[in-house]
Formats: C-alpha cells, sequence, structure tokens
C-alpha cells in the first residue's frame, strides 16, 4: 500500500472523528445543557487521533504529506512538494 493511500486512509478516518465529536458535544449539550467539558473531551480525542499525521512522510526526502510550507492541510499531496517523488504509485525496484 502506498503511503498516499495511507494518508488518505487517515483523512478520511480523522473526518468520521470529527463528525463523531461534532455529534458528541451536541449530545452532551442537550442532556447536560453546557458544553465545556465536552470540548475539552473532543479536542483531546481529535489530537490523539490526528498524532499519527506526523508519521506520514515522504520515503525519499521525509517531507510530511499534509503540510504546505506552514500550512497543514487535511487532504495529503500526491506529488512530493519537496522532491517530486509520486506517492500514489508503487515504488520501483
Amino acid at each position: 500500500m502506498t503511503v498516499y493511500r495511507l494518508a488518505v486512509r487517515h483523512a478520511q478516518m480523522m473526518a468520521f472523528a470529527l463528525l463523531v465529536t461534532i455529534f458528541f458535544v451536541i449530545t452532551f449539550e442537550r442532556i447536560f445543557g453546557f458544553t465545556a467539558p465536552a470540548f475539552v473531551i473532543a479536542i483531546i480525542v481529535l489530537v490523539i487521533a490526528n498524532a499519527r499525521m506526523l508519521e506520514l512522510n515522504c520515503p525519499r526526502c521525509g517531507k510530511n504529506l499534509f503540510l504546505r510550507g506552514l500550512i497543514a492541510l487535511p487532504w495529503p499531496t500526491r506529488q512530493c512538494s519537496n522532491c517530486q517523488l509520486q506517492l500514489d504509485q508503487e515504488p520501483e525496484e
């Protein structure tokens, strides 16, 4: 499996985690009438779930697939912005 495909799966998992935390906060507010603890829990869950993003790097140069300069985007790049390696293709042997 390519590093790009792993990164796409991570992005999809993060989108699902975001939806779950949004529904959690809404449900918590409906039941208890306040949201502060729910936001804290949601932020912690999202930070822990997104920690894997730091491991998804270009195999040639090590540049992160989600970072474009200093900006982190929610979707990975197909081509490394540093060394131009095609990340969505299997490595040639």
